[in-house]
Parts: structure tokens; C-alpha cells; sequence
């Protein structure tokens, strides 16, 4: 790898994470709703002026005017996370309701858009992606959870990236809360993933073996023009050498706040184990990918394909022995709570959830019943 002073400035890794290493924090995307019929409602690009300033700093446009972002701090402890999180949700979704009539819910998609009732956000960012995704981009909307962990040096964080590939999927059925597209049920736990998977530089990263390496291919896309910076790396995921944190990008919003927080943990113990271990775990590209496919087409009820035997195994199986293995790291890291938690999650996870409120209540109303559980009650909200 070349020097640092050698390197472009934006792959120069953030002091901050030497610093406070392993800490955690998220990027909770959103859709808003109109709560006379729970349709989604392309009010982004009205939300800062009607926030407060500590809040509107913390909240940010996505490429559709019906989806938002709520950023977290960076924090010790999960737990720190979620009550963040948790309070930043309460104001936001009192401050859209006062100001502008709308309501807000967390899931991998709107369970009834379709894309002729969804605008792009007018932000800068996104007029580009408009203009370089086109038709890409004017489609339903989807939404994501980010959780970024913060690795003291870049050699670290590609370990951990190059150890993570083969744990995606399992992240991603873990977290797989999306089964409804366009009104009608996809037949997929996260159909949030193919929808997504129509743009470019998507999917699960190829294994670097180095910082330089990774740098040499990222430069390419940036000198070349292809890019204009890291951050239109759309991979399930990807380093930010500006914060000096390893971002997992591959797992579905979640609607509950205590399911946010199972999925950091689970994140947050991975990142830890393998920037100290590097991961002998060399899956090929095609494997990775078919697994990535199972994961969003059956979540945990999938067979994903085992590195050791090269057979087929019970995704909820695999997961249990993930857990069990991360109880260490958890210890350590305050969040053994917050991991137990995330076998609770896969005990009644979000696509199962989203079909028994559907055919209990019917779809229609699933937007609603998101809508209550985002805002912590366990009553759906009335339409107005």
C-alpha cells in the first residue's frame, strides 16, 4: 500500500476512529405517508424548514421526495444508539405531523406505491443521480439501514470488509422487511434488494486483500470521472475513509427501534472479529451472489450454500451459530442485550410480520400499522 501522504485525499482514513475505535451509529431511512390514505407522500424536500435545527442537522433528502434519512451519532454502545435513534424518530414524526400533516414509516418499501406517484428530491446530489441513473431512478422507492462502525486503521477495516462478504446475506435475511411491491406480494422476504440491485456499483464487494488495492480500483472510478466520489459506491458494503467506519448497507429499514438495534449489534460484534481476524472464508463471486439472491428471495427461511461443505444449509442455522459466536465480542462491547435480541428478530422477522398484518387486517392497511409501530404505539393510527 502506498504511504498515506501518498494517498488521494479521500481515501486519507479519519483520526476520529484511531480515536474511539468500534463505536456505532446509523443511518435510518424512512418513507413519508399521507395519513388520509397512507399513500407516500413526496414531501422531503419541504421537511428542513419545518424542523428544528438540531433535528433538520441530523435529517437528510434521499434520491425519491417521499424518503428520508435520520443520522445517529456516533456512539459506545448500541444501546446508546437506539435511544438516539428512538427520540430523533418521536420528534420527527411529531414535527412532520404538526408542520406539514404527514406520518412517517421505516421498511424496505412502501408495501402499495408505484412509480408514477413518486418524484425525485430536488437536492443537488440527487438531480445528479436523476440525471446519470434516468430511468433507474424514477421507480418505486426503497429504503435501507445503514450501520457504520468506526476501525482504527484502513488495514483493519478491509479485513473486516473482505471477512464480511460471506456474512451479508446473512444480514440481509436477518433483516429482510420488504414482501410487498406495487401492491401486491412479491413472492421475495426483501424484494427491496433487486429493486436496488437495478443500479450500478451495487451488490456485494469483491475481496481487496489491501487498502491499496481498494484504493487503486476506487481512484480508477474517480479519476476516470465515472464517479465523482466514495459515496456513489452503492455496494452492501463499503468503506468511508472520511469517517474512518466500515458501512454495512445490505439489510432492509427496520420498523421497530429494537430490531434497529439487533442488527447493529450483530454488525457492530462482525466488524470487531474480523478486522483482528482475518477470514480464510473465500467464497467465489458466483457463491457470494447466489447466496445474496436466497437471502432476498426466502430471508431465513432460505438455504444458503455453506463454505465449508459447499452444500446447501438452513440460513436460520447458520445465523444461530453466527450469534453464538459473536457473544464474546458483545461482552465486550455492551451490547449482549441488544444481540439476544436479534435471535428474537429471527424468531418473528419483518417480511413474516408484514404478511400476517396483511392477511389479518389486510394490505391497505399495513401502511398504517407501520406507521404506528415507527412511532412506538401499539395501535394503528386512524386516517385522517
Amino acid at each position: 500500500m502506498a504511504r498515506s501522504t501518498e494517498l488521494p485525499i479521500w481515501a486519507r482514513w479519519g483520526s476520529a476512529a484511531a480515536e474511539r475505535p468500534w463505536t456505532v451509529g446509523v443511518e435510518d431511512e424512512l418513507v413519508l405517508l399521507d395519513p388520509h390514505d397512507w399513500s407516500a407522500a413526496n414531501q422531503g424536500d419541504d421537511v428542513q424548514a419545518v424542523l428544528p435545527a438540531r433535528l433538520a442537522a441530523q435529517v437528510s433528502n434521499e434520491t425519491h421526495a417521499c424518503v428520508l434519512e435520520l443520522k445517529s451519532s456516533p456512539h459506545e454502545t448500541v444501546a446508546q444508539v437506539a435511544s438516539e435513534l428512538a427520540t430523533m424518530r418521536e420528534r420527527l414524526g411529531a414535527a412532520l405531523y404538526d408542520e406539514l400533516g404527514a406520518r412517517c414509516a421505516a421498511a424496505g418499501t412502501h408495501p402499495l406505491a408505484v412509480a408514477s406517484d413518486i418524484a425525485l428530491s430536488s437536492s443537488e446530489r440527487y438531480r445528479k443521480i436523476g440525471s446519470t441513473m434516468r430511468a433507474l431512478a424514477h421507480r418505486e422507492p426503497t429504503m435501507a439501514l445503514h450501520v457504520h462502525v468506526a476501525v482504527p486503521d484502513p488495514s483493519s477495516a478491509v479485513r473486516a470488509l473482505d471477512g464480511l462478504r460471506a456474512e451479508l446475506p446473512l444480514l440481509l435475511a436477518l433483516s429482510a422487511n420488504s414482501p410487498f411491491w406495487r401492491g401486491v406480494d412479491s413472492g421475495f422476504a426483501s424484494i427491496r434488494t433487486p429493486i436496488m440491485s437495478m443500479f450500478p456499483r451495487v451488490g456485494i464487494p469483491q475481496r481487496f486483500g489491501s487498502y491499496g488495492r481498494f484504493v487503486d480500483v476506487v481512484e480508477t472510478l474517480i479519476r476516470s470521472g465515472a464517479i465523482p466520489e466514495v459515496g456513489f459506491l452503492w455496494w452492501d458494503a463499503r468503506l468511508q475513509p472520511r469517517l474512518g467506519t466500515l458501512e454495512i448497507r445490505v439489510t432492509d429499514a427496520q420498523t421497530r427501534i429494537a430490531d434497529v438495534a439487533a442488527i447493529a449489534a450483530v454488525v457492530q460484534c462482525l466488524v470487531r472479529h474480523y478486522a483482528n481476524n482475518p477470514s480464510s472464508n473465500d467464497l467465489e463471486p458466483e457463491v457470494v451472489a447466489e447466496n445474496r439472491f436466497l437471502a432476498a428471495r426466502d430471508g431465513l427461511r432460505a438455504r444458503l450454500i455453506d463454505s465449508s461443505s459447499g452444500l446447501r444449509r438452513p440460513a436460520i442455522d447458520s445465523l444461530a451459530e453466527l450469534l453464538e459466536g459473536c457473544r464474546p465480542y458483545a461482552a465486550a462491547l455492551g451490547c449482549s442485550s441488544e444481540l439476544l435480541a436479534a435471535s428474537a428478530l429471527a424468531q418473528d422477522p419483518g417480511d413474516v410480520r408484514q404478511r400476517r398484518i396483511a392477511a389479518e387486517k389486510g394490505l391497505a392497511m399495513l401502511p398504517a400499522e407501520l406507521a404506528a409501530e415507527f412511532a412506538g404505539s401499539s395501535e394503528p393510527i386512524a386516517a385522517v
